[in-house]
């Protein structure tokens, strides 16, 4: 593709730039807002293959324990319509198994870190390190979620721009590495 712009519709999905790009043994950086297991499990085979991941949150609503009360999260739940036949889809059908799965991998894989919310970080970014290859760099507006990544029925329309210049990814590597360290204290 000769556009550097992924925006998930015209000029290619985010979500298939990573499957693209990420091999056996690469090393990836990521900040974004959302984590999902359902974006996890889309990428899952090239996931699995990479050394290791530094994925760091700039929104850590996660962290508020009013978000992690069971009796406090609703249930989503869809109805679909078609040939007057209705069909109550559950978003837990597969989910025990996904996080099951993504649970595994971030223990082994990740260190995840985020920023506070005085601090906030807006950003997305996805930088794959290459075991001796050409790193790739994308930044832009995709969380990390099926439809920031542009791999469900209904993908975000984002604008995104792979990073083909060497030196503006290795400026972005250093922008991520400095920020990673000054999250411990944040």
């Amino acid at each position: 593709m000769d556009s550097a712009i992924r925006d998930n519709y015209f000029k290619g999905k985010v979500g298939l730039f990573l499957g693209e790009e990420i091999v056996l043994g690469s090393q990836l950086s990521i900040v974004s807002a959302y984590f999902t297991i359902y974006a996890y499990e889309r990428l899952k085979k090239q996931l699995e293959s990479i050394d290791n991941l530094r994925f760091l949150f700039g929104e850590p609503s996660f962290i508020n324990p009013k978000n992690l009360d069971p009796t406090k999260n609703k249930l989503h739940q869809h109805t679909i319509v078609g040939d007057k036949i209705e069909v109550a889809v559950n978003n837990q059908l597969n989910q025990r198994r996904i996080a099951a799965d993504c649970y595994k991998w971030l223990k082994e894989k990740a260190e995840i870190r985020s920023i506070s919310r005085a601090r906030f970080l807006h950003g997305k970014m996805y930088y794959v390190h290459l075991p001796g290859g050409e790193d790739k760099a994308l930044m832009g507006s995709s969380n990390f979620t099926v439809g920031g990544l542009g791999l469900g029925q209904q993908p975000n329309m984002e604008l995104n721009m792979v990073i083909r210049d060497e030196q503006e990814r290795a400026d972005l590597l250093t922008w991520f590495n400095d920020i990673w360290i000054i999250s411990k204290d944040w």
